[in-house]
Formats: C-alpha cells, structure tokens, sequence
C-alpha cells in the first residue's frame, strides 16, 4: 500500500508540472540541486526504505545517462539491490545448532580450572566425562575465555597454593608480647597454630626469651604430638634469631621438616600474625596484665574459647560454634510495650527514676538502684538529726 500511495503521488506531481512553465520548472530544479548537495555534505549516505528504492528505480531509467552517475542511486547501487534480493529469495533457514550449555556445566568447568591452575582444556574435558558430561573442547575454551580465566600454567609454586595444599598437615609458630600494666616490663608469649583447623596451642610465657627456652618448648610439644598421633609434614616459622639449629633438629626427630619464611615478609605466615592481631584485639588490649601468672591465665581461658566456641571462616569451617551439652541457651530479655502516651526519641536519655519500671525486680539493675536510693535517704536523715 505505500508503494501505490508513493506512484500515487509521484504521477499527480507529474500531472501538476504540466501546467507549469519552463522558467519556474527550470527555479525548482535549480533549488532542488542545492538542497541535494547541502544533504549529500550532511549525511553522505542516507536511509532508504524499500518503497524509496522502488520510486527511485524507477526514475533512474528516464533519466540521461550522464545525470546517473551523479545520483544518489547509481547502476552499482541496483545491482547490489538485485543481488540482495536474489540471495534473499534463495536463502536457506539455519539449523536451530546445538542447545546451550547449562549454568551448572558452565559453574563446574570454571570451578575446575580455577581450582586446578595445572589443567589445560583437554584435562578438564576428561574429568567432565567421568561424571558423564561430554562437551567439546572448543566449547570448554570459549567459556574459559568468556569468564576470562587465564591459561594453564605448567608449575605453580605459589605460597597460596602450598599452604591450601598442606593445610591439614601444616603448624605455623612465632611470638608476641605483652606489656605489664604498672612497670611496663615486656612477656613474650611462643605459640604454635594448626592452620587447618586453626587451632592454637599455647606454649610458654617469659620476659627473657632465650634459644634454649624455645627448643625446650617444641621440646614438651613434640611430646605431646607423639602421645596425640597428631603428624604434621611442615612447619612455617619467621627467622628469628631464637629459631636455632636445635629448634629445627626437634621436629626434624619427629618427621616435620622446617619453612622458614623470606626476610621481612610477614604475610608469609599470615595465619599466625592474624592470630596475634584476633588475641589482642579480643583479650590483651582490653585487660591489664598484671604479672606472669595472671597473663598466663587469661591467654589460657582465652585459648580454651579460641579452640572450642569461637567461629572460624574458612574453607570447610563451620561459622557457628557449636552448643555444648548441658548448656542452655540464653534466655531473651523482656521488653515491655513502651506506653503510647510517653514517646520518646532515640536520641532522648532516659531518666534513672525510670528505670526502676522497665526492668524487673530481681535485675542487677534494679538492685544497684535499690541500694543506691537506701543510700541516699541514710546519709538525708543523718543531715536531718544533726540539723
């Protein structure tokens, strides 16, 4: 239908340039010209619909062949026309190809090739058969490359991927100090960390560490790594100076062999200096230590709750710690409706009058309470006597 509108139109102007003269048709032109030429610098190759190419087609046969050449549809452009549509006819639809691979494939072969920095394409499409998925190798690339996972490397000597693989068999030792609280003397505190299960063991306290005093500590551990059967294949110490020879020999006996890390480079054995920074921020920094003994004993309690009711994230860790038999859980306090009629604002204090009516009797608040008012009308009736 807009085709016919379209020859419609073009022959009732044709009609209507009948009744013109030549000067005015000769005027029309002439503007018609310019305006061509400022589009052509405008948009050099305009959109043409299927209807413009038909009029256009049409007009080219009347014109002279010298003026062809100069149009915005030449011979090419009808040919490539005639070419596009010929191809179209004849074109045959396209095979619907192979459905997509699901998002849990695709989840399970980047899980495979970030975990395993050593398998090419071929390896992880031979591990995706075993499980009974069988996908080409192109496609196992085309994905990789999508989620821009880097190529295989032929040895990976990373420090992440040796502690990841020896995570269950491998300690990790170092110190840290504690300041006394009046005269500001230095203890020091040896510990030993499983990085598996990142449990610790506390092994000495001092204010003067010596190299003796560290081997006969690993000493009465290595003891009591033989009585527990607990095996462990490698140790991760720092290179300080009270590391000796003797230090090492001591788990050497018992088949650990020693790592120590690079000069200065402490993220190395990272898992004990987060240990240090948990136990500081958590126990040390908010205690004053007193002596030996009383840091002895806090590290002690503190110990005892790191290894068996504080949560550890990890890889295979369980974020909550678990309830112990025979302990009750919590009990949630009670909190009263507040009366509608006394609303206050979060950023108001409350009274100490009124804190009598929202605990309950019993409450240490409560008591503390009590006892101050009894205190306070003792010391006014004493004033009142003496008055």
């Amino acid at each position: 239908m807009t085709l016919v509108y379209r020859l419609l139109v073009t022959v009732v102007s044709w009609l209507a340039l009948l009744a013109r003269s030549s000067s005015s048709k000769d005027g029309e032109i002439l503007a018609l010209r310019h305006e061509v030429a400022v589009l052509r610098r405008v948009t050099p190759r305009p959109h043409l619909s299927w209807s413009d190419r038909a009029v256009l087609v049409a007009l080219a046969r009347v014109l002279p062949r010298a003026l062809r050449a100069r149009r915005i549809v030449t011979p090419g452009t009808l040919l490539r026309w005639h070419r596009r549509m010929a191809a179209a006819k004849w074109r045959q639809p396209r095979s619907p190809g192979r459905p997509p691979i699901p998002d849990e494939l695709v989840a399970l072969i980047l899980r495979l090739a970030r975990e395993n920095r050593r398998w090419g394409v071929v390896r992880i499409q031979g591990e995706l058969r075993r499980v009974g998925h069988r996908v080409a190798a192109s496609t196992i690339r085309k994905i990789l490359r999508a989620h821009r996972v880097p190529p295989p490397v032929h040895r990976d000597e990373s420090w992440r991927t040796f502690l990841r693989a020896h995570a269950a068999t491998l300690p990790a030792t170092d110190f840290f100090h504690v300041d006394y609280a009046f005269t500001l003397q230095r203890l020091y505190v040896a510990f030993v960390i499983e990085i598996g299960t990142r449990r610790v063991h506390l092994l000495g306290i001092t204010a003067h560490p010596t190299s003796w005093w560290a081997t006969q500590l690993v000493r009465n551990l290595a003891g009591e790594l033989e009585e527990a059967g607990h095996r462990f294949t490698h140790l991760i110490r720092d290179r300080d100076a009270r590391f000796t020879a003797a230090f090492d020999a001591v788990f050497h006996s018992i088949g650990t062999s020693v790592l120590p890390t690079a000069p200065q480079t402490p993220r190395m054995n990272a898992y004990a200096e987060r240990f240090v920074r948990t136990v500081r921020a958590e126990c040390t920094d908010r205690l004053l230590i007193t002596g030996e003994h009383h840091l002895h004993a806090v590290l002690s309690e503190y110990v005892s709750h790191y290894n068996t009711g504080r949560s550890h994230q990890g890889h295979g860790m369980a974020l909550r710690a678990e309830r112990r038999p025979g302990r009750a859980a919590l009990p949630r306090p009670h909190r009263p409706d507040p009366a509608p009629a006394q609303t206050r604002g979060a950023h108001q204090r409350v009274p100490a009058a009124s804190m009598k009516h929202q605990v309950n009797s019993n409450s240490r608040v409560f008591d503390q309470y009590r006892r101050e008012r009894q205190v306070s009308g003792l010391g006014l009736s004493i004033f009142r006597t003496i008055c």
